[in-house]
């Protein structure tokens, strides 16, 4: 729980070069291209976050975190032609979880939520586009 938004800067731009360094050195696109897009994306969200730290706005990390695992999945059994709907609806459910605990404990409010719903769902979605 870090109380002031500004004691999130440090922690995403250490996450930032950890995915760069992921998408750089390890998950490489001729490998493993779904992966290697999945962290893309994951790198833009955690830009977008710290965008929005340097405008003093908080978005739920935690929502951006099981929106973006959400998309990947979805976008997963696309791609894979799998006719499976139980991960994605146990995904969404979660993230249902996740947000009313966020909501539940105070550590923030639905505005935040949405930011973070918003910020880790559109990477996804674009890098999706890509892909599949």
């Amino acid at each position: 729980m870090l109380s002031e938004t500004s004691e999130r800067t440090i922690p995403l731009i250490l996450q930032c070069f950890l995915y760069i360094l992921l998408v750089k050195r390890s998950i490489v696109i001729t490998r493993y291209p779904e992966l290697h897009f999945f962290f893309l994306a994951g790198l833009f969200s955690t830009i977008f976050a710290l965008v929005c730290v340097l405008f003093k706005t908080k978005a739920s990390l935690h929502m951006v975190a099981i929106s973006g695992l959400t998309i990947f999945v979805i976008g997963l059994n696309i791609h894979l032609q799998m006719h499976n709907p139980y991960w994605s609806a146990l995904l969404i459910l979660l993230s249902g979880i996740v947000a009313s605990s966020r909501l539940e404990m105070n550590a923030h409010t639905p505005r935040e939520i949405l930011i973070g719903l918003f910020i880790g769902i559109m990477p996804q979605l674009l890098f999706l586009y890509l892909w599949l």
